[in-house]
């Protein structure tokens, strides 16, 4: 194969059989679960990179179950995760804090092209007689259960159409060969072509499980404010680089030493402080 071959395949991994095909990304009858919760403040302050700025008054995270029966490119899979509202530059929005889902393409695809936080894991999202109920489970433990009243309401269409066409940012995080940062970015994407189709609102209840690596009940819920239901068609948007960590650190005193600091060089200083932490428990 020639270099110029090389080049102009270049899309995804595998070259000869990337996970994912190109674009655009249309769903059809995408269906929402989001119960909107209050947590505790500090907890979501360490959790939202800056600049990202959080409303201070109000905590809140938005835990949602997605079901994606006809994703282009993509499939038949379902989401679950956490999406934190956020400011940036005078835009409200929703930072993405965790997502975990059963299907492969959108995990690689959503991680390198936007930095979607993806991991493998089993959610679900069915109706069960009179209520909505989702679920999320790691491996074989519950992390995750959501319920709410089937369609007891009709949702506010308007408003529900301005929070799905709102701004959503990531953080993109892609290694380079020797474990160091090589792309660290706040990415801004929307959703587009957006079709709303319908909108429920009811009571809703929400059980969040800890998990060492599906840690969702870090951001514990104190009391649930709100939930929605939706179903919609639209177009997952490519994205843009509005923050690059990697060129801020290098234009501040001593940046470029702090972002040199390979994963190796990290886990030691982590290794470090758990031990000094254990001999003081000792102590």
């Amino acid at each position: 194969m020639r270099e110029l071959d090389v080049r102009e395949r270049a899309f995804a991994m595998p070259l000869t059989s990337p996970a994912y095909p190109p674009g655009p990304y249309r769903f059809v009858n995408r269906e929402y679960m989001i119960i909107t919760y209050r947590t505790d403040a500090a907890k979501l302050r360490a959790a939202v990179p800056e600049p990202l700025q959080l409303d201070e008054k109000e905590p809140l995270v938005k835990y949602e179950f997605i079901r994606m029966p006809d994703s282009t490119g993509f499939g038949d899979y379902t989401e679950s995760g956490q999406v934190i509202p956020v400011s940036f530059r005078g835009r409200k929005g929703g930072y993405t804090h965790c997502m975990f889902l059963n299907d492969d393409p959108p995990i690689a695809g959503g991680r390198e092209i936007w930095g979607f936080p993806k991991k493998l894991a089993s959610p679900t999202l069915h109706t069960e007689v009179d209520a909505l109920v989702g679920t999320l489970d790691y491996g074989p433990v519950r992390v995750a259960t959501g319920t709410m009243g089937y369609k007891h309401r009709q949702a506010d269409l308007g408003a529900v159409q301005s929070a799905l066409e709102a701004p959503n940012f990531l953080l993109k995080i892609i290694p380079h060969v020797d474990g160091s940062p090589r792309i660290c970015e706040l990415v801004e994407y929307y959703l587009e072509d957006v079709r709303l189709k319908g909108a429920w609102t009811a009571p809703a209840a929400l059980s969040l499980v800890p998990h060492a690596l599906a840690p969702v009940a870090e951001l514990p819920v104190l009391e649930v404010v709100s939930a929605v239901h939706i179903l919609a068609d639209l177009t997952l948007g490519l994205g843009n680089v509005v923050y690059d960590y990697l060129q801020e650190a290098q234009s501040k005193p001593h940046g470029t030493r702090r972002q040199s600091l390979t994963w190796r060089d990290n886990e030691h200083v982590a290794q470090v402080r758990n031990v000094e932490k254990a001999l003081g428990a000792q102590g």
